[in-house]
């Protein structure tokens, strides 16, 4: 171990390597988009709180899908904003520890709620007739705390071996917020079981339900071409390819971050990548899932009447 290893106390975070006017461009551009995501996921929450055609299994995952992102918005961009405009960019280790804890569960529990959601159009589209019975209002629930439950247990797992480690100044954690594979470089000791078991994480929760959900679609798709009716095939095909965007641009990201070797000359594009997962990710979410969705805009729609009244 080094010389410099003492208890580490707070870090630094280093963000981007701009100048003052344009972190100050910054400061608005991405408190407009955060502003706009918190927004967007609560008017979808609530939409499918308040219209009862929304009250369905596919629309009770997507509650939770909301609610994941706009937790997992502000887990992260409230503190990137204050770095911003503040040189002083310093974090707690604790708070650090907690912030990494979140982002993990987070983003575990979206990977598990998505494949959830695959299975739900996969149960919907080739076995119509059994779909009221297996997708009960039981099975949902299930479904939903056990996503819940693997995701914060798999972060707890991963933020309790990162609490063993000991660590090394200088104490600066060179991205935007506490990643945990920042984090790591900053310890004084070879890191190999952390490694191992992020990347068994990531195979449990990213290459896992992405093979499961590669399946779902291909017996969807064939399923979809088998459906007479012209209007049948576009509903069933709006609804799966709404999916399919938010599903590719979470794992492709996640996946490119977590399973792609590391390399010093990667460090600003993963800082990029996972400004996109925190900020512009749970952006996009409810603008694909309500501009591909027609119930979820003739919800909006009726909501706007009753308020006119």
């Amino acid at each position: 171990m080094g010389s410099n290893q003492s208890w580490v106390t707070e870090f630094i975070l280093v963000g981007f390597h701009l100048n003052a006017k344009m972190e100050k461009l910054l400061f608005w551009i991405f408190s407009l988009f955060y502003i706009f995501s918190l927004l967007a996921n609560g008017m979808i929450l609530g939409l499918i709180c308040l219209d009862l055609r929304l009250h369905t299994p596919m629309y009770f995952f997507l509650s939770h899908l909301a609610i994941i992102d706009m937790s997992y918005a502000s887990n992260n961009v409230p503190k990137m904003l204050t770095n911003l405009v503040n040189q002083h960019r310093t974090i707690s280790f604790v708070s650090c520890i907690l912030q990494t804890f979140l982002y993990l569960g987070f983003a575990a529990t979206e990977c598990l709620i998505l494949m959830v959601m695959s299975y739900d159009r996969f149960v919907a589209i080739c076995h119509p007739l059994q779909y009221t019975v297996i997708m009960s209002w039981r099975a949902c629930g299930v479904l939903a705390a056990t996503s819940w439950a693997c995701g914060f247990i798999l972060a707890l797992v991963l933020s309790v071996l990162l609490l063993r480690l000991p660590f090394c100044g200088p104490w600066e954690v060179n991205h935007l917020f506490c990643e945990i594979l920042s984090v790591l470089k900053l310890a004084c000791v070879d890191t190999w079981i952390n490694q191992v078991v992020l990347l068994a994480t990531s195979v449990f929760v990213l290459v896992g339900p992405l093979c499961l959900m590669l399946v779902s679609y291909v017996r969807i798709l064939w399923a979809i071409l088998k459906i007479q009716s012209k209007e049948g095939r576009g509903k069933a095909f709006s609804t799966c390819s709404s999916h399919l965007c938010v599903v590719g641009l979470f794992f492709g990201i996640a996946m490119l971050v977590y399973m792609v070797p590391d390399s010093n000359q990667r460090e600003e594009e993963e800082k990029i990548l996972s400004l996109f997962h925190s900020l512009f990710n749970p952006m996009l979410n409810p603008l694909i899932y309500s501009l591909r969705n027609t119930q979820v805009k003739d919800a909006l729609y009726r909501a706007l009447q009753r308020r006119s009244m």
